[in-house]
Formats: C-alpha cells, sequence, structure tokens
C-alpha cells in the first residue's frame, strides 16, 4: 500500500454525547471534566461505546486504511493519559498556560510521575474487536504533558519531562504488545515552545519511543 490513509486528529463526538458548548466556551480541558458529558455516569460508558463504533463505522464507508478509534472517550487529546497517571494531584489542580498564553486549570505534580496501570489498552482493545483493518492508537508526548502541568515536585522540567516519558514509554510498548499497527505522540507544543523543545523534549520524545 503506497498512501495508507488515516485521521490524524480527534473525530466529531456526537451531539447528544457531549455538550458542544460548554466545550467551546473553553480551552480544551487538561484536568478532568466530566460535567461535558450529556449522559448520566451509569450509561456513559456504554454511550461512549456506542459513539465510537460510529466513528469506527464512519472511517471504514470512507476508505480509511488505518482505523482510530476516534478518541471518542477523552474531554481533550491529552488529559486522560495525564490525568490517570501517579504523582498527580487532579482534585487540586494548579494553573498553567495554554499555546496562545491564556491561564488554564492543568494537573499538578506532587510526587514521581509513574505509570501504575495501563490507561488507553481497553480502547485499543475495544477497537480491534469491531474492526478488520489495521489500528491506530494516539497519546499526548511526554514534553505537551509537562507543558500542560504546574510542576510542584521537581527540581527541574528536564527531570520531571523524562519521568513522563518513562511512563509514556511503559504505556506505548504495552499498546503494541496488544496489538496496535501505528501509535501516533501528540507534540505540539513542541511548535509553541521551541527552546525547551530543543533544550530537552527531543530527549524526552527519544526515550519515550526506546524500543
Amino acid at each position: 500500500m503506497l498512501f495508507p490513509t488515516t485521521i490524524v486528529g480527534s473525530y466529531p463526538q456526537p451531539d447528544w454525547l457531549i455538550d458542544r458548548e460548554k466545550l467551546a466556551s473553553r480551552f480544551p480541558p487538561r484536568v478532568r471534566a466530566k460535567e461535558l458529558w450529556r449522559v448520566a455516569e451509569p450509561h456513559l460508558q456504554q454511550a461512549m461505546e456506542d459513539a465510537t463504533l460510529l466513528a469506527i463505522c464512519a472511517q471504514e464507508d470512507a476508505g480509511l486504511d488505518i482505523i482510530t478509534d476516534g478518541e471518542i472517550r477523552r474531554e481533550s487529546y491529552s488529559n486522560r493519559i495525564a490525568t490517570a497517571l501517579e504523582g498527580i494531584d487532579i482534585d487540586n489542580p494548579g494553573v498553567g498556560l495554554d499555546r496562545s498564553g491564556h491561564p488554564n486549570p492543568v494537573p499538578r505534580i506532587v510526587g514521581k510521575i509513574r505509570r501504575a496501570r495501563p490507561i488507553e489498552l481497553e480502547d485499543l482493545l475495544f477497537l480491534k474487536a469491531h474492526t478488520k483493518r489495521q489500528v491506530k492508537i494516539t497519546v499526548p508526548g511526554p514534553f505537551t504533558m509537562l507543558q500542560q502541568a504546574q510542576n510542584d515536585f521537581y527540581a527541574t522540567e528536564e527531570e520531571a519531562a523524562m519521568d513522563y516519558a518513562v511512563a509514556l514509554n511503559e504505556e506505548i510498548l504495552e499498546l503494541f504488545a496488544n496489538g496496535a499497527d501505528v501509535v501516533q505522540v501528540d507534540e505540539p507544543y513542541m511548535q509553541a515552545r521551541p527552546e525547551k523543545a530543543r533544550q530537552y523534549g527531543i530527549q524526552a520524545l527519544n526515550r519515550a519511543l526506546q524500543g
């Protein structure tokens, strides 16, 4: 296959699943934002799976070769993983500047960053169970996750970035071990903060991709 096709970003969530007006009225959430979901918690998982099936079918109908889950279960591209790591206080968020320079609630680092459990494995397995095509899962990069956090623990940003990278590497390796054909790493903050990216961001990304 000369040019396999895929989507790069998220697939639009249905209006019956997410409150688009609330989502549009704020910057993409870095912390959890459960108030965005229209479906009550007891039925939310099932609703997310239904919406994911719609996204999978739409991609297949369009003729795409590599299918994603559409990131349907996420309130933003990064907060699902960023808030699932150890060392993060999600109940008392910090404040960080987004790429346009506006303050935004962000995860607050209060201890050593670690991955305690699989985060996107269930998403991958659900995707693989509902398509016969190649599959891709997406993750935020270590540099971007750090830039979207308030560091109240590490002596240097470099040290924090490397622990994010180690945690992400564990997640990526498990995704490949369970059948992911492609893992896409999103690092938009390298464009927004190129000096820091050169200083330690590329090194952290290479560590996340090790193996």
